[in-house]
């Protein structure tokens, strides 16, 4: 691992930890209907992405050990650049559905074991 992936990755766990305490008990309707959350978890989203963009940029090889680094970048860039495109109940699946995942991948990462299977 190079030396400046291990901060990529830190923020990378915070983010999807924020995520995940957010959406704690709350539907996909709240998530809809509430702004300022909606915000905090595209905001984290973004972060994720683009510390995700760096780690590939420079440390390739560890971020291939992240299930479909390619789509979290993406997804990034389509909060940011297709902000109007956005499909709120698409985000709610992915904070769901795949950053639990994503969550457990980084902390094997950080920790030096072998991240589980995608």
């Amino acid at each position: 691992m190079r030396p400046r992936s291990p901060k990529w990755l830190d923020d990378i766990q915070r983010s999807a930890e924020f995520i995940l305490a957010a959406i704690g008990g709350k539907s996909v309707q709240d998530y809809q209907t509430d702004a300022l959350l909606r915000a905090a978890i595209e905001r984290h989203f973004e972060i994720i992405g683009e510390a995700m963009r760096r780690l590939a940029r420079d440390d390739p090889e560890t971020a291939a050990f992240i299930a479909d680094y390619p789509r979290i970048i993406a997804f990034r860039d389509l909060l940011i650049q297709g902000y109007d495109l956005v499909d709120h109940a698409e985000v709610w699946t992915v904070a769901r559905e795949h950053v639990p995942l994503l969550l457990a991948q980084v902390k094997a990462l950080l920790s030096g074991s072998a991240p589980p299977e995608r």
